[in-house]
């Protein structure tokens, strides 16, 4: 930690308060100029002191595992490697890079002091900044039709997480990048890995993919963050599973007990519950607690997100060439309200996704491979016009809703409806109380397809993916499950002698996003 800021007091000391591009090339077109910014990063002493060894470092966007590529360059650290990269490039080194980031926590802050020290070490200077306001917006303009970028920072610092692994580089198809110029072959490759269902073919193509951006670097890729999933030691889950909480898998919450109170009674603690309205499940699928207990989807996942058996759905299949879909659902199904669950939920829910604006980027794709769909009783077929690789892997995350309720739904307005304030639902839950922005009480549904649940009561706090009391209510004896991904939390945390950390591995990357496009003259 001293070597890491030392360096950043250097590098302070020497950097402009004010900066101008001359009229140049963007030198991080330049993929030796982006090498050389990896090897400068030391991300092995960042993981080990900063994230207390609470991360990965990592060597692609791909996470480890069976789609993993061998023998990638890590890019160790190697500072004299990057400034001989950096000569040959013909860096000037008078520039200033900016670098922006959109994270308000600490341990942000401190990684963007050491990256300072470090580019400055090999003659990169800098400067950070935190984007306020829009913020997508920010990170996403499409380049001009000058094919001059639209965005005004050089670096992007932040993350991608994915629910497909083709998401990690689809974005970055010729005309879709923020960042990322097109390429021709970078093109044919996002078309191997969108062509087929088949994962041995997949992984064949993702490997070749990996080994091309393992030299172009359109994205730095630092670290793969951890998922930690809390638990107290009043819980039990007798069984189920952990996997990927940010998404929806058997986790077995029917099954799960919780040491009963005083009077006999389970309460379980938990948080995400809304502070103004429960967000819908179509763009994050399983953050908020109502999504994951209030909720069921057609097919279940195991905790690696790969679809396993039928939930609303009895069973399904696929056609020999994957353009036929069918699932039959279970019989007697019932929304919490007590009206039927049908096939004409179903249909309706994704001829409604697909105009609500901003649904998870999975279920659009396969959403628009559609090409028609019908219902004879219990039995939905689906027609795709092409192979859609992720189709069984959106229907163990989309849920459908009920049509009763929301039919008509201008789906501009679709998350302001009534019904988001207390929604109706088909999980293992139902609500039974809310008091927005305190707490929202949940309690079995007795007529839940899969049998009625263990625990009498859930209690879900408000709060966001990232939960600011975390510490607070578990020292309190007032959570009992949940996940996070920072770092101090889990520290916390694991002081506390009633709570237990399980860590899981997910696809999440933290990467720096270069923009390589050409910039305007001045700025």
């Amino acid at each position: 930690m001293n070597k890491l800021f030392g360096m950043a007091i250097a590098a302070a000391v020497g950097m402009t308060s004010t900066f101008a591009y001359a009229e140049r090339a963007n030198q991080l077109s330049d993929e030796r100029v982006r090498q050389a910014i990896a090897y400068a990063i030391d991300m092995d002493t960042i993981v080990d002191t900063l994230f207390e060894g609470k991360a990965i470092v990592a060597d692609s966007m791909i996470p480890n595992g069976s789609f993993k590529a061998e023998g990638l360059n890590a890019y160790a650290y190697d500072p004299e490697k990057a400034r001989a990269l950096l000569k040959d490039a013909g860096w000037d080194d008078s520039q200033v890079l900016d670098v922006v980031y959109y994270y308000g926590d600490q341990l942000t802050a401190d990684l963007m002091v050491a990256m300072q020290a470090y580019l400055g070490d090999v003659g990169i200077q800098m400067t950070y900044r935190k984007l306020e306001g829009d913020v997508g917006g920010q990170l996403s303009v499409l380049p001009t039709a000058e094919d001059t970028s639209g965005i005004e920072w050089d670096i992007a610092y932040g993350a991608k997480a994915a629910l497909a692994l083709q998401e990690y580089y689809n974005g970055y198809k010729s005309g879709s990048s923020s960042y990322v110029p097109g390429d021709a072959d970078r093109d044919a490759l996002i078309q191997r890995i969108n062509a087929s269902a088949d994962p041995a073919v997949q992984a064949d193509a993702f490997k070749d993919f990996e080994r091309f951006e393992n030299t172009k670097l359109s994205d730095i890729p630092l670290y793969y963050q951890q998922l930690f999933i809390y638990e107290s030691a009043r819980m039990s889950r007798n069984g189920g599973q952990y996997g990927n909480d940010q998404f929806n898998y058997d986790w077995g919450i029917a099954n799960w007990t919780v040491e009963p109170d005083a009077n006999g009674k389970e309460v379980l603690y938990t948080n995400t519950a809304p502070a103004q309205f429960f967000e819908h499940p179509w763009l994050n699928p399983g953050i908020y607690v109502f999504s994951k207990i209030g909720l069921d989807r057609l097919l279940t996942a195991n905790g690696s997100l790969a679809p396993t058996e039928g939930q609303l759905a009895e069973d399904f299949s696929v056609s020999d060439d994957g353009l036929t879909i069918t699932f039959d659902l279970k019989d007697g199904l019932t929304w919490h309200d007590g009206a039927p669950l049908t096939s004409e939920d179903v249909l309706w829910s994704i001829e409604t996704a697909k105009t609500v604006p901003g649904i998870n980027a999975v279920f659009q794709s396969t959403f628009d491979a559609i090409e028609s769909m019908s219902a004879e009783g219990d039995v939905i077929t689906l027609n795709m016009s092409q192979l859609d690789p992720n189709v069984f892997l959106t229907f163990s995350q989309f849920a459908p809703l009920p049509k009763h309720l929301l039919d008509g739904v201008n789906p501009a307005e679709f998350q302001q409806h009534p019904y988001w304030q207390n929604p109706v639902g088909s999980g293992p839950y139902k609500i039974a109380e809310v008091q927005m922005n305190d707490y929202v009480r949940f309690v079995p549904f007795a007529e839940h397809h899969g049998g009625e649940a263990n625990i009498d009561e859930i209690v879900a706090f408000p709060s966001g993916e990232n939960d600011g009391n975390v510490v607070t209510n578990a020292a309190s004896g007032r959570l009992d499950f949940g996940f996070t991904k920072s770092v101090a939390d889990v520290a916390s945390l694991e002081a506390m002698d009633h709570m237990k950390i399980v860590p899981a591995d997910i696809p999440y990357t933290r990467s720096l996003r270069i923009n390589a496009f050409p910039k305007a003259a001045s700025k």
